[in-house]
């Protein structure tokens, strides 16, 4: 399976941001991420976070483009999804 990438839409540190993910497993996620020089602190729990930019070169990697709603759902039929703790208390 593919590596599956969403649109770039949340913003932060001077650009917009998406997120990479695997619905096969985490080392399939890491390899690809290794691939494309994906630094390991773009790395959060389930996902990798990549800037805008680099969006039509991961594509041209092989990531498949989804929805975030695609990728979320097929994200959490895996059995990879972490849940964030509530940190409100």
């Amino acid at each position: 399976m593919p590596v599956l990438i969403d649109e770039a839409i949340w913003p932060n540190h001077g650009t917009v941001w998406g997120h990479l993910v695997s619905d096969t497993s985490l080392e399939e996620l890491h390899a690809f991420a290794r691939r494309a020089g994906i630094p390991e602190r773009g790395f959060d729990h389930d996902h990798y976070d990549y800037p805008a930019a680099r969006r039509d070169e991961l594509i041209a990697l092989g990531a498949e483009p989804v929805t975030g709603r695609e990728l979320l759902r097929r994200l959490q039929a895996s059995g990879l999804r972490v849940r964030q703790r509530d940190k409100r208390g």
